[in-house]
């Protein structure tokens, strides 16, 4: 099963929107086939009638239907998207692009009040459902998003990103019999991975450190977190590393040595190794590239 992964472009505004079926992206966050992403996506279908899967639960798909999918969740359509959704947006983002207002964990954007919908954990996919009276001012909404992100004019990173947050507040304050349920637990052995790769992140970790931390084997602990997210400790560990990582660039003054360090990677060498694979440039072309620098 392949894993969508968000396509960085430095200097551009870290979100991306499509109409659905028509304006299709090369990196499709609706796909036909069976997929995941490690980002986060809004599917609001304003016109439909079909079937969509989430984590092997059927979904009748019908007017005014927002899903809200959280990285990691296993995506298909059971009939081709263009007859399943008719008229439909697309909004993905990665989880470090809302920020939480302090230097900030990993697993921050869970307890973000914005992204509560989506902290709900990948087991249970969340159907919210847009007013009638409300369905037009939603279709405005991404189709400005869209506007802002293929003019690129200057500020359009900002522009993109208050659009972004104007869309989540509505979808915060939709009307819904699944508030409680949206706030449960989540799945509390992925929980714990995520603890302590945040606490620990910045020094040389491997996935046998983690293993030793929760008392579980590394070949049992590779086998959960490979099954319920689509990737491994070591990538999830690498993913947290690469979003430090792009905040300092931006947020700071720090040599690119000292932010390797920083995020876990003392051969600086490496890193930009890594970086470049990541991101497609080198750590100091993707600060060159940001807003204001």
């Amino acid at each position: 099963m392949p894993v969508i992964g968000f396509d960085w472009l430095a200097g551009v505004a870290p979100v991306a929107v499509a109409r659905v079926p028509q304006g299709r992206p090369t990196v499709d966050p609706v796909a036909s086939g069976a997929h995941a992403h490690d980002f986060l996506v809004l599917f609001y279908a304003h016109r439909a009638d079909g079937r969509f899967v989430i984590d092997n639960r059927r979904w009748s798909v019908t007017d005014g239907d927002l899903f809200v999918i959280a990285p990691g969740q296993v995506v298909s359509f059971l009939d081709p998207i263009e007859t399943t959704v008719t008229d439909g947006w697309a909004v993905w983002f990665p989880t470090d692009v809302v920020r939480p207002g302090k230097p900030g964990a990993y697993s921050s954007w869970r307890s973000h009040p914005l992204l509560l919908p989506f902290a709900h954990g990948i087991h249970r996919a969340q159907r919210l459902c847009v007013p009638p009276s409300d369905r037009v001012a939603w279709v405005q909404r991404f189709a400005t998003l869209d506007a802002e992100l293929r003019a690129r004019h200057d500020g359009h990173r900002e522009a993109a990103l208050a659009h972004l947050t104007l869309l989540l507040v509505a979808a915060a304050r939709l009307p819904t019999g699944v508030a409680d349920q949206l706030r449960s637990a989540e799945e509390p052995l992925l929980a714990a991975v995520f603890d302590v790769i945040e606490r620990r992140y910045q020094e040389p970790i491997s996935l046998a450190d983690v293993a030793a931390e929760l008392a579980l084997t590394a070949g049992h602990l590779t086998t959960v977190v490979r099954r319920r997210t689509g990737r491994t400790v070591q990538q999830w560990i690498g993913q947290r590393r690469m979003q430090q990582a792009r905040l300092l660039l931006i947020d700071t003054d720090l040599t690119v040595a000292a932010i390797s360090r920083r995020v876990g990677y003392p051969d600086v060498s490496y890193f930009i190794k890594r970086f470049r694979a990541e991101h497609g440039v080198t750590p100091t072309r993707w600060r060159d590239a940001a807003p204001g620098t």
